[in-house]
């Protein structure tokens, strides 16, 4: 059986695999002889190619550069049959300062193999090699030099300092393959295990009364951290968009909130809470000796080549604390108008507000209505090197480059106004204002708005025309408001119907009352609602659907602002002048067979 990897020595250099044209590190140098260099450098050092080869591969690559065509040397090589694959990933490896390291034939101990779970080891395509209890720090191998950032969300996720090698992707997939499939660790095994630890077990009756040292060894216990890793993995694998644990007088309850609901998962024991919030707190950089106040911090991951940010907010409360982790994923948001699911004629309105040269744009809708999303998904649109685009958020929720973007800090007095009167002197095209929450912020952007700069905004709001209401309420002078307010875009997201178990269904009279339809109103019209899978998780429902009303000010809504028109008058006005409601948008989504009666009902009020 080969010797173990030491993580303080480098492993022994790679062999050649039988299929391999040429020896890969036959010749190979040390690694800090070729961290760094030009690739093309590597691959003659590691005896690869010639001199000529890599003058004829340059030449080519300039041809290309010519032609306004940016192909990678690496991609040239291969097209040029001059390495294979594998040449080029050891190479990489090298330049970026890794190891490599030979997994044919290699035997793997079985304490360390649980060190990493198997749902993790899969999604991140790593195998543990070897572990230094004493320094805590854990050998792994790779199979390409582009998952480096592992070794960050391995320190993070696990608590250790991570050695990482390269190994050749064939034998590797083996390993896991070997030691990992078909071995998914199940939440029952897992809190079986928890109610066996010695260490979580001193916590039982314990209260409050637990110092400083023994919080550490809480946040390093191997059940705790993976416990939280197949949660946090779970969750991103079921595009949940916040994880809770709560803390109650007899239980602690884990749940996801998915397309807007929460759902529990199996409860891990009470006495643990406070070593799972430990554990979040180390992860996020946070004080873990600090009970009292609440504390907010963020985790930075990246899953399956995507970047996934994790929100933590921290909140004490009668019997522990409260944390709710919000997951930002990019790659589940999609920052096109287009995609959002607007209607047609709604996202034409909507475009038109977006392209007005200055003036306000409203978006409204209760938390977790999507407003940022949609916002985010304007500023993508426009942005473009002609103009500038800056934002001020609390907080920056997803990083859009050539947008200057600004995170509120009231700690340090860092209002929403107060930044908005500094970007004003930044000489932007185009403001974004996470939120009008005082008169000073509402003031600042009406001016900010009648001096030529587009601004966009939210307000919590239940619809449209109730907007106006809240811009009075907040002091603004109705002349200010008619002045510099473009349209109002009110949304909701109610939950789509899941496409794997659709059905038709006919509605009771009462559920047609809760829409305010009668039968005959009906009549011709097909209901459906999902029956529930295992694609769905037996909801019925997957994904959800944007549903808007677009009020659009001309003079005579104008006037009737500048009159103390009520909202209702204004509704009224708006649906003459062509606005759907939400209501009437929910109800197409309905007669379309995209979601129920009963997501339409949650979601919208009915219009006075």
């Amino acid at each position: 059986m080969p010797d173990p990897v030491d993580p303080s020595k480098p492993p022994e250099p790679s062999k050649p695999a039988a299929s391999a044209p040429r020896p890969v590190r036959g010749k190979m140098p040390p690694v800090d002889q070729l961290k760094d260099r030009p690739l093309g450098r590597v691959l003659i050092k590691m005896g690869c190619l010639t001199r000529e080869q890599v003058h004829q591969a340059l030449a080519v690559q300039q041809e290309q550069k010519n032609k306004k065509i940016n192909t990678p040397l690496g991609q040239i090589l291969l097209e040029l049959e001059l390495i294979n694959a594998r040449d080029l990933n050891f190479a990489l490896a090298a330049q970026r300062g890794f190891e490599s390291v030979d997994l044919e034939g290699r035997d793997i101990p079985p304490e360390i193999i649980k060190l990493i779970p198997a749902q993790m080891a899969t999604v991140y395509r790593v195998i543990p090699l070897t572990h230094d209890t004493a320094t805590n720090t854990l050998a792994i191998a790779l199979d390409s030099p582009e998952n480096f950032r592992v070794v960050d969300d391995l320190k993070t996720l696990m608590g250790f300092k991570v050695v990482a090698y390269i190994a050749e992707a064939g034998a590797l997939a083996k390993l896991l393959q070997r030691y990992y499939e078909n071995k998914q660790e199940s939440m029952a095994d897992l809190m079986s295990e928890i109610g066996t630890d010695e260490t979580l077990a001193q916590l039982q009756n314990r209260g409050d009364s637990i110092d400083l040292e023994m919080l550490k060894d809480l946040a390093e216990s191997n059940p705790v951290k993976r416990l939280l890793n197949m949660v946090l993995m779970q969750a991103i694998k079921e595009r949940a968009s916040d994880v809770h644990f709560e803390p109650f007088e007899h239980e602690f309850k884990m749940r996801y909130r998915i397309d807007g609901v929460l759902y529990e998962m199996v409860p891990p024991p009470k006495y643990i809470a406070l070593a799972i919030s430990s554990r979040i707190k180390v992860m996020a950089n946070l004080d873990i000796a600090e009970r009292r106040l609440p504390q907010d911090g963020r985790i930075p991951l990246v899953v399956h080549n995507h970047p996934i940010d994790l929100r933590v907010a921290v909140l004490p409360t009668v019997f522990g604390e409260s944390i709710v982790l919000r997951i930002l994923d990019r790659s589940n948001v999609s920052l096109d108008l287009d995609k959002l699911g607007m209607r047609d004629e709604d996202l034409s309105v909507f475009r038109q507000l977006v392209d007005k040269p200055n003036g306000i744009v409203l978006v409204t809708g209760p938390t977790g209505s999507g407003k940022t999303t949609t916002l985010y998904a304007a500023l993508n649109e426009l942005n473009s090197v002609e103009d500038k685009l800056i934002t001020t958020e609390d907080p920056v929720e997803y990083d859009i480059d050539g947008i200057v973007q600004v995170q509120i800090r009231p700690e340090v007095e860092l209002t929403f106004a107060r930044c908005l009167r500094s970007i004003l002197r930044q000489d932007p095209d185009i403001v974004l204002v996470g939120e009008i929450r005082d008169k000073e912020t509402a003031e600042i952007a009406t001016q900010a708005s009648l001096t030529g700069h587009l601004v966009f905004s939210t307000l919590h709001t239940n619809d449209a025309p109730s907007a106006i209401a809240r811009m009075l309420d907040l002091g603004v002078e109705p002349f200010l408001i008619t002045a510099t307010l473009e349209g109002v875009l009110a949304q909701r997201l109610c939950r789509r119907i899941c496409v794997n178990c659709k059905e038709e269904f006919q509605p009771s009279e009462e559920q047609l009352m809760e829409l305010e339809l009668l039968p005959a109103d009906v009549k011709g019209k097909t209901f459906y609602h999902g029956r529930g899978c295992g694609a769905c998780n037996n909801t019925g429902y997957k994904g959800r659907l944007a549903i808007c009303e677009v009020m659009v000010l001309d003079d005579e809504m104008r006037e009737m602002i500048m009159n103390h028109a009520s909202t209702n008058i204004l509704r009224n006005a708006a649906k003459k002048r062509g606005m759907r409601t939400l209501r009437q948008s929910g109800l197409l989504g309905i007669f379309e067979g995209l979601t129920t009666i009963e997501e339409v009902v949650k979601q919208t009020i009915v219009e006075e």
